[in-house]
C-alpha cells in the first residue's frame, strides 16, 4: 500500500493520502501474503505494484470531463451469512440445515449493491464502480488463477458497452455464496457474476447523473489491540476452536504470531474515507464481519457510507465481538485471526467519526 502511494505521488504528483488501495478477495489468486505454509511471491508483488502505478498513470493522463451518478439495489439471492449456530451453541460455517444439529444462521447479510457510474458528454457510460459483499471463494484450494465472480461481472458489463468496471469488495468476512437452506455449495461464480450484471444494468437505467461534485479525503491511523490468548486457546483446545486445515500448520504458525505480539505490542491500521458528495467510501483493512460494517452504514445517516474491505492493508479476520463467544473458523486463533474482540467496533467507531466529519 505505502509503496504504491509513494510511487504514484512521486511519479505523477498525486497526493498519496487520497489513494485507496483495495484488493478483490479471491481463493484462486497468486500468493500475495504468507498464509500457513504458503509463502508470498515477492517477485509477483513487485510486478503487481508497478502495474498498479502504470495503470494509475494511464487513467490520470486520460482524465476528461464526465458526469457521475449513484444508484443502488438490493440483491439478497447471491449472499448469505455463512456462520450457522449449532445445537451445542458453537458456530460452524458452510453448513446445511439438512444436518439435524444445525439451528439457525448467526447473523444478517448486507444485500445492498452500490453503483457509481461515469458518462461522457455524449451520454456513453465510461465506467462503473460496484460494491457488494459476498465472499469469492470459488476454486480454492486449486491451482487455478481466477478473478472469480467480480471478473465475470466486469467481462459481462464490458460486453454490454461498459468498458471498465472496478469492483470494491464489501464486508464479507462472514458472507458468502453458500445456501444453508438448500445445501452448502451455494451459487457458482458465473451465476453470481451474471446476476450482478443484471442488477447493475437495472441500476444504470435509473441513475440520475450530476455534473459537479464535492470531493473529500481523510484518514486516521490506529493502534489496535491483539488478542489475549491462553495456552489452551493457542493449542486449539478450547470450545469453539475449529482447525479446519491440517492442525500442524496452526502449530507451526502460532509461535510466530505470539512473537509478533511481544515485538509489536499492538497492530497499526488505517481507516480512510473518500467522499463524493453524500457518498463516503470507507476503507477497512480487514476481512470484516458484516455486523460492525452495518453500523458504519447506519450511524452516519444521512450520509451514505459504503464499506470497502481488504483495503489499505490487511489485519486478518475482524469478527463482531459476540462471535468470539461461539467460536468458529473465523475466530479460531491463528495469524489470520489475531485481533482482540473489540477491534471490529474500534474500526467502526473510527470510520463513523470520519464520515460524520465530512463537511456537508
Amino acid at each position: 500500500m505505502d509503496n504504491v502511494r509513494h510511487k504514484i505521488s512521486d511519479r505523477y504528483g498525486f497526493p498519496g493520502e487520497s489513494i485507496m488501495v483495495s484488493a478483490t478477495h479471491s481463493h484462486a489468486g497468486p500468493a500475495v501474503a504468507n498464509i500457513g505454509d504458503a509463502k508470498r511471491d515477492d517477485a509477483y508483488l513487485e510486478f503487481l505494484e508497478e502495474k498498479i502505478v502504470e495503470v494509475f498513470g494511464q487513467a490520470f493522463a486520460g482524465m476528461q470531463e464526465a458526469e457521475v451518478g449513484f444508484g443502488r439495489c438490493v440483491e439478497k439471492r447471491m449472499t448469505s451469512n455463512r456462520r450457522v449456530v449449532m445445537r451445542d451453541g458453537t458456530t460452524k460455517c458452510q453448513q446445511s440445515f439438512a444436518n439435524p444439529d444445525t439451528l439457525y444462521v448467526e447473523g444478517p447479510t448486507d444485500p445492498e449493491l452500490v453503483v457509481l457510474a461515469a458518462r461522457d458528454a455524449s451520454g456513453d457510460v465510461m465506467g462503473t464502480l460496484v460494491n457488494y459483499a459476498s465472499h469469492p471463494t470459488h476454486y480454492g484450494p486449486t491451482e487455478y488463477i481466477s478473478a472469480g465472480y467480480p471478473g465475470v461481472l466486469a467481462a459481462e458489463l464490458k460486453s454490454r458497452g461498459c468498458p471498465v468496471t472496478l469492483f470494491l469488495q464489501g464486508a464479507c468476512g462472514n458472507q458468502g455464496p453458500y445456501d444453508p437452506y438448500n445445501g452448502p455449495d451455494g451459487k457458482g461464480m458465473e451465476e453470481i457474476g451474471r446476476t450482478l450484471t443484471e442488477d447493475v444494468d437495472q441500476v444504470l437505467s435509473q441513475i440520475e447523473y450530476r455534473k459537479g461534485v464535492a470531493l473529500d479525503s481523510r484518514m486516521r491511523s490506529l493502534q489496535l489491540p491483539f488478542r489475549s490468548v491462553s495456552e489452551e486457546e493457542a493449542r486449539g483446545d478450547i470450545r469453539g476452536a475449529q482447525r479446519f486445515i491440517d492442525p500442524t500448520i496452526y502449530d507451526r504458525t502460532i509461535p510466530g504470531v505470539l512473537e509478533r505480539f511481544k515485538r509489536m505490542g499492538s497492530q497499526p491500521a488505517e481507516v480512510q474515507a473518500l467522499s463524493i458528495d453524500e457518498y463516503s467510501f470507507v476503507a477497512i483493512p480487514a476481512e470484516y464481519f458484516v455486523q460492525p460494517a452495518l453500523r458504519i452504514k447506519e450511524e452516519p445517516y444521512p450520509r451514505r457510507a459504503v464499506v470497502v474491505g481488504y483495503a489499505n492493508g490487511m489485519i486478518g479476520y475482524v469478527p463482531h465481538a459476540e462471535a468470539f463467544k461461539r467460536g468458529g473458523y473465523e475466530t479460531t486463533f491463528t495469524d489470520s485471526s489475531r485481533m482482540a474482540p473489540e477491534t471490529g467496533d474500534l474500526l467502526a467507531d473510527c470510520a463513523i467519526g470520519l464520515v460524520k466529519s465530512v463537511e456537508k
